[in-house]
């Protein structure tokens, strides 16, 4: 990597949220891929730069809402979404963690955000000229929501194509596709007699399909009754990841026949490759790891908010179908259970880490060469 024409390496921070684990490991993808060229990165969460209030009703409130208050999860999304006393709030605490978002960003060249709010932060930032970085956001979400777009972000990336049409469509700001921030790994087949062993490990029948579910690294939603309506199907066998919920779990375990709950795994794309279905409820992070390792994807009973919008988005763009009841679900996976998806989705090139070392490249180029137009 070229170094700065300070004397001093280029940098780039990468600014996640640690509300789920979907933030995460885009950031924790796109440093190992800048790692691996040479650039130097540094990690920030989010939530450490806002006031202690603020960090708690993001960490806490978002699972208790999504749980236990879901109609109040879609209020506060769509609120969100438009100009209002709820929107100037959210924005208050935003403007609350510029402070330290300055700080951290102070010395690299260009900032990621992983996350929607410290989008937020590094737009107001630009905007005030208090922040000279060149600002990325990369959309982990299929659905463009307001609070992911600011106007005085240099660049908004996006994982497919769906995903940067509506962004260019419904709020008039360009996307650019560059595919999905997850590990080569999902990308790899398993050889049959690996897939049949890893069947037999998990008490899996070889000779019957299997729904993967997922639900997120909290295990959100209302999986018991998912879970409960598919296997009244008797259409496949449901392995049920559960993340780190072990109330979740301990209660799939009383289940009936024909279900296998899991905590939580670091050998998912092994269980991606030997699964035939994936059964998801938000379209994050999972969901982009099942559409490059090719694995048919199904929404099922979305969670509140984000989850739906996904659903929808993801319907439309014909990257996962939302089957509407149980009778549809049998009949979509018995029509996905036998395929294997076009990864050609969510892999592209330039990727989300070449993006940002052709950035730096511009950043860092000595005085006197003219730099490219981005």
């Amino acid at each position: 990597m070229a170094p700065a024409a300070d004397g001093g390496r280029a940098r780039v921070l990468v600014v996640s949220g640690s509300v789920g684990a979907g933030h995460d490991g885009a950031a924790d993808e796109l440093i190992a891929r800048l790692s691996a060229v040479g650039v130097a990165t540094e990690r920030r969460d989010y939530l450490d730069a806002i006031p202690w209030l603020g960090r708690l009703i993001l960490r806490e409130g978002y699972e208790l809402s999504i749980g236990y208050a879901p109609r109040f999860f879609d209020w506060l999304f769509d609120n969100l979404e438009h100009k209002g006393w709820v929107q100037r709030i959210t924005l208050l605490l935003c403007f609350a963690a510029r402070f330290r978002m300055r700080r951290w960003a102070k010395g690299h060249h260009v900032v990621v955000s992983t996350f929607p709010l410290a989008s937020q932060t590094l737009g107001q930032l630009r905007a005030s000229g208090a922040l000279d970085a060149t600002v990325v956001t990369y959309l982990t979400d299929p659905a463009v929501h307001r609070m992911w777009v600011h106007a005085n972000v240099d660049h908004h990336l996006t994982v497919t194509e769906a995903t940067s049409r509506m962004g260019r469509l419904a709020y008039r700001t360009p996307m650019y596709a560059v595919g999905g921030l997850v590990s080569s790994r999902f990308g790899q087949r398993l050889a049959p007699e690996r897939r049949l062993a890893l069947r037999q490990e998990l008490g899996l029948s070889p000779d019957r399909p299997v729904i993967l579910m997922v639900a997120g690294s909290l295990g959100l939603g209302d999986v018991p009754r998912a879970v409960r309506e598919i296997a009244a199907t008797k259409v496949a066998q449901i392995l049920v990841l559960c993340g780190r919920n072990a109330r979740l779990r301990a209660e799939l375990d009383r289940r009936e026949d024909g279900v296998i709950a899991l905590g939580w795994r670091d050998d998912v794309p092994q269980l991606m490759a030997m699964a035939d279905v994936l059964i998801h409820n938000a379209g994050g992070l999972t969901l982009t790891e099942a559409l490059t390792a090719g694995l048919p994807a199904i929404t099922f009973r979305p969670i509140p908010g984000h989850g739906t919008a996904n659903a929808r988005t993801l319907a439309e763009a014909g990257l996962a179908p939302w089957p509407a009841d149980c009778a549809e679900l049998a009949d979509v996976v018995r029509q996905h259970a036998s395929l294997r998806c076009d990864p050609s989705a969510v892999v592209r090139k330039p990727d989300a880490a070449q993006v940002v070392v052709g950035l730096l490249s511009d950043r860092v180029r000595p005085a006197g060469q003219a730099q490219r137009t981005a």
